[in-house]
């Protein structure tokens, strides 16, 4: 819920506060029971901001490089489709290539990410204020396999080297199939 309110109202500065209605309440302040007595004092400016890094990933495919754009608080994964096969990945960095992941794919993971499939996948955890954001092999086979930790500076295009489907994902809800051409600029927002 938290990451689909942040799609919401990107790219503004809207503040978002979470009330936990389940179990999980990662990213949430209030607990159900709490909501109505604190929620006034938070809508009055008590409280604090807890400024959170995003990325923002322009995808470009076809011919013609059509492009969309996209922001992430918590990851942008290119990942095998359907298919069982490992898919090539190149990537570079500020316009140098680094590698050619030969993998299930690629994760760029923000600080609120690194808890999430960038750790499950084996990358550090970041503090939550860090501005730095990670890029993850996922199940790297005779590639690079660490990750790193780039500076919120950095640009990286990753383009699609395979012949069978793989796919974008934003935050876990928004998937989108790539193909061949297509090449992914991810930066800092």
């Amino acid at each position: 819920t938290i990451l689909r309110a942040a799609h919401v109202v990107v790219p503004g500065l809207t503040p978002i506060t979470g009330i936990n209605m389940g179990k999980l309440g990662f990213m949430t302040e209030l607990d159900a029971d709490e909501a109505l007595e604190k929620l006034p004092a938070l809508l009055a400016g008590e409280g604090w901001i807890d400024e959170r890094a995003m990325l923002e990933a322009e995808l470009s495919t076809g011919k013609e490089q059509e492009s969309k754009r996209f922001f992430a608080l918590n990851d942008i994964v290119v990942a095998r489709g359907e298919i069982a096969r490992i898919i090539y990945v190149e990537a570079s960095i500020d316009g140098e290539l680094l590698t050619t992941y030969k993998a299930d794919g690629v994760i760029a993971a923000t600080a609120t990410g690194s808890t999430g499939y960038s750790l499950a996948a084996g990358g550090p955890i970041l503090h939550p204020q860090a501005c730095q954001f990670l890029l993850v092999p996922i199940m790297p086979h005779l590639s690079l396999g660490s990750t790193l930790v780039l500076p919120s500076e950095t640009m990286v295009k990753l383009r699609i080297g395979t012949i069978h489907k793989a796919i974008l994902s934003i935050d876990g809800h928004i998937s989108l199939p790539l193909t061949g051409d297509a090449t992914i600029a991810i930066k800092h927002s």
